[in-house]
């Protein structure tokens, strides 16, 4: 497991405990309940307060999270992904590499068509999973993203060209025109495809995670 709750140890000093602890909450930005405070000197007035005069010092423990960095998230989530594939009787390559602050796994076989499936379902469910994995594991929250073959850059550039392609039609036809269900993702990508054009508007329709995106020619 990489990351998790380590210590950290301080010293403050005051004129009293008290006014060492108020430093000390303020420095750290850490209420009191959350510091293991030790009284290391109790500090005092001396005489008159001139003569034997001592300031109060406290040492305070306070957890904190270890960071992770760029190279143990990439190797932890290529260690994820090849530890799951080990259980498929294939022989597959795994990369990993940063892009864009996201994790990019990229799967190299010959049978990495099945690992895509139909219309990379299977790619959606084996990165749902090592998603979980990697993120009950990490300190702080990291997007990954499994690919095989490249599949979803494919798959991203024919559904822009779908998008264009059904754009074209309601045009000419001057109606709207729906594609097939799609996912969450592909429904953006086909929004964005569409959004700098000033003559048609584009809406998500149905219910659930599949839905229909509909392509309406605006009115001139």
């Amino acid at each position: 497991m990489f990351g998790g709750q380590i210590m950290e140890q301080f010293e403050f000093e005051g004129k009293t405990t008290e006014e060492a602890i108020e430093k000390a909450c303020k420095e750290l930005n850490k209420s009191r309940e959350e510091m293991d405070i030790e009284i290391i000197e109790p500090g005092s007035a001396g005489i008159f307060g001139i003569v034997g005069t001592k300031k109060a010092k406290i040492r305070v423990t306070i957890e904190t999270e270890e960071e992770t960095t760029e190279e143990d998230e990439l190797a932890f989530a290529k260690k994820t992904l090849e530890d799951i594939l080990s259980l498929i009787p294939m022989e597959a390559k795994v990369t990993a590499a940063n892009e864009d602050g996201k994790v990019i796994l990229n799967i190299e076989g010959d049978k990495s068509g099945l690992l895509i499936g139909r219309k990379g379902k299977n790619l959606d469910a084996l990165q749902f999973i090592v998603n979980k994995i990697v993120n009950r594991s990490l300190s702080k929250k990291v997007q990954v993203v499994v690919d095989a073959e490249n599949y979803r850059q494919r798959r991203r550039d024919a559904l822009i060209q779908m998008a264009l392609k059904m754009g074209d039609k309601a045009k000419r036809i001057k109606k709207p025109v729906m594609t097939n269900p799609l996912t969450p993702r592909e429904r953006r990508i086909i929004h964005l495809a569409l959004k700098d054009d000033a003559e048609l508007d584009t809406k998500s329709r149905g219910e659930g995670l599949l839905k229909k995106v509909l392509i309406i020619p605006k009115k001139s």
